[in-house]
């Protein structure tokens, strides 16, 4: 596997590593879009590479790290979170690029950290939320109002409807596992634990899509669509995945974390100038509302967080 090593040492490796974070992730939206465009199936595509990198992480931790294999306890939850974080997030988000422009999915992929707190809000009754929240909250409903207004506009292909309606349950999916990551911590490594879902998720996708969908052999599948895989693997599970985790140690969580923001922004620009897709000022400007009451939701929680810890016990 691809090691930190390489990358320069204090926080100059820290920001080429969130630099390449920000860009890798962002452009995966796109190299997704174009295997989806080549025939192969959205979701045989998505099982081969949560296949093939969940195969890389698993052998990397158990004979390099030499974990052991998960309890049966520890599988239960890993199958889980495998449904929630890569069967239907990743699985339904893949999807939705057959339906819907790839900036489109992207941007409603971004929208978790909002519906995350909606959920606990609604839920579990958290009262962490302050005006910054609401005003975050506020800012995100007005962006994304925004950039469906311009799409209102626009002729849409079959399926539109049902593009958005795929990425905005993958995007509650993956709110959900965020919610049950921190509420029931596991001492499972984080790294090794996504290994496992990936691989995990891949069977789950495979039987549903071999079901479901009219797959295709593997000896047909382009050369495009396997260029597309093999970057979704190398540079987006493996390469970015690698920067993220370096990026984290290396620069503080508030700097290390502004991929999320970054992300929806390059997957736009890219898909603009390699896709061809329509990218007007409305479009631009409703992602940089949402995503600016994306930011101010986190940071709110952040500051709510902290205001906790802080507070000495009665």
């Amino acid at each position: 596997m691809i090691s930190s090593n390489n990358l320069p040492k204090g926080k100059a490796g820290g920001y080429l590593a969130l630099a390449i974070t920000s860009t890798v992730w962002g452009t995966t939206w796109v190299a997704s879009k174009i295997g989806v465009e080549t025939q192969i199936p959205a979701l045989q595509m998505a099982y081969i590479r949560q296949f093939l990198g969940g195969v890389c992480f698993v052998l990397f931790f158990m004979l390099y790290k030499k974990l052991s294999f998960p309890t049966r306890k520890e599988f239960s939850w890993l199958l889980v979170m495998a449904l929630l974080m890569f069967v239907v997030a990743n699985g339904f988000s893949t999807w939705s690029l057959q339906f819907i422009p790839t900036g489109l999915s992207a941007l409603i992929g971004a929208l978790y950290p909002l519906s995350v707190v909606i959920i606990e809000m609604v839920f579990f009754k958290s009262k962490n939320m302050t005006i910054l929240t609401f005003i975050g909250l506020l800012l995100g409903i007005t962006g994304i109002g925004i950039v469906f207004y311009e799409n209102a506009f626009q002729q849409h292909p079959a399926g539109f409807a049902f593009g958005v309606t795929l990425s905005v349950v993958a995007m509650l999916s993956w709110s959900i596992g965020t919610i049950i990551i921190v509420r029931n911590k596991t001492k499972l490594n984080p790294y090794y634990a996504t290994g496992w879902q990936m691989l995990i998720s891949s069977f789950i996708l495979c039987i549903i899509a071999e079901t479901t969908q009219p797959t295709i052999p593997f000896k047909n599948i382009s050369g495009t669509a396997w260029g597309a895989i093999a970057y979704l693997v190398l540079a987006g599970s493996l390469l970015a995945f690698i920067a993220f985790i370096y990026s984290m140690k290396k620069l503080p969580a508030a700097i290390s974390s502004l991929y999320a923001y970054i992300n929806p922004l390059v997957a736009m620009v890219t898909a603009a100038f390699v896709l061809h897709e329509k990218l007007t000022i409305y479009i631009l400007w409703g992602a940089i509302v949402t995503l600016a009451g994306v930011f101010l939701v986190n940071y709110s929680l952040k500051r709510s967080r902290e205001k906790v810890i802080a507070e000495p016990e009665l």
